[in-house]
């Protein structure tokens, strides 16, 4: 078990979506506000999406990044920051001619999907390792894309997150590392349960840990049903835990959430159920080595 145990909240991202849940963070302030409650209730970590103010979809806007980052900033919480990189890699084959780019398709180049780490220098963000099959689109994560997008990361500073959503991610991750791309001791999420990915099942999991390199700082999470129960299990198995409006619309069966602070308090009770204690950023910082 970690004497300390990390605990992050994805306040929104690209997929759950005010229809399924009216309570869903959209606008910078309401993103904002998400995270201040969230770091009180006990986060150490906020995962930031930002959303399109019209079409309330995922947003590349360095503008929208800007605003929730000095919201957050200036109203003095010390809530470590771990902005998204994972816009900018959807490829929608297009129904007459699939090499064309259909409706929904934000394949860009991997420059744009970093910018606002380059100009904003977060602490932390993602780095999505994944090129799967997600609904009806194919998510898209090149060695080469991915190397151009570590680049930048690292020369602005921040560390990244390293996204798993199945086993050959993690393989090329461990490549990355052997060859220079990322420094050690790496940081890495196992996302568990999205469609056509890794389980969301004790047998994944335990596989997915067995693979990790030893010096490394790794969290798991479940999507949807599975949030709560894979949150026990990672903080079980010696990992750190996640939650938040990203991840399920539901605090109970049936039960939509009200906030995404509201998901957190749970966590927090879940772990320190099972014996364990949550650590404040200051804490997470020195755990995951970043600079104070």
């Amino acid at each position: 078990m970690n004497s300390k145990t990390i605990l992050s909240c994805a306040v929104t991202g690209n997929i759950t979506s005010p229809q399924q849940n009216p309570n869903q963070p959209v606008t910078p302030i309401e993103i904002a506000t998400a995270v201040i409650d969230a770091h009180k209730a006990g986060a150490a970590i906020a995962h930031i999406h930002v959303r399109d103010l019209q079409t309330q979809q995922g947003s590349m806007d360095i503008n929208l990044y800007r605003e929730v980052v000095d919201r957050i900033k200036d109203s003095g919480s010390d809530v470590i920051i771990n902005l998204t990189t994972g816009e900018g890699g959807r490829f929608v084959p297009g129904t007459d001619e699939p090499k064309i780019a259909g409706p929904g398709t934000t394949l860009c180049r991997p420059e744009l999907r970093v910018a606002h780490v380059k100009d904003l220098k977060p602490e932390i963000c993602t780095l999505d390792f994944n090129t799967m099959v997600s609904g009806d689109r194919t998510v898209i994560n090149t060695p080469v894309n991915l190397k151009i997008m570590a680049d930048i990361i690292n020369a602005a500073g921040t560390k990244p997150e390293i996204e798993i959503f199945d086993s050959g991610d993690l393989n090329m991750a461990k490549d990355f590392i052997a060859k220079g791309h990322l420094q050690t001791p790496a940081m890495f999420q196992l996302v568990l349960g999205v469609p056509w990915g890794a389980a969301a099942n004790y047998q994944t999991l335990a596989y997915l840990k067995s693979q990790l390199p030893a010096d490394c700082v790794w969290a798991a999470f479940g999507i949807g049903r599975a949030s709560f129960p894979m949150l026990a299990l990672s903080y079980l198995m010696g990992g750190h835990v996640r939650v938040g409006m990203e991840d399920t619309v539901y605090i109970a069966r049936g039960e939509l959430v009200k906030t995404n602070a509201q998901l957190v308090e749970k966590a927090v009770g879940i772990v320190e159920s099972l014996g364990g204690t949550i650590a404040t950023p200051t804490e997470a910082r020195a755990i995951l080595g970043l600079a104070d």
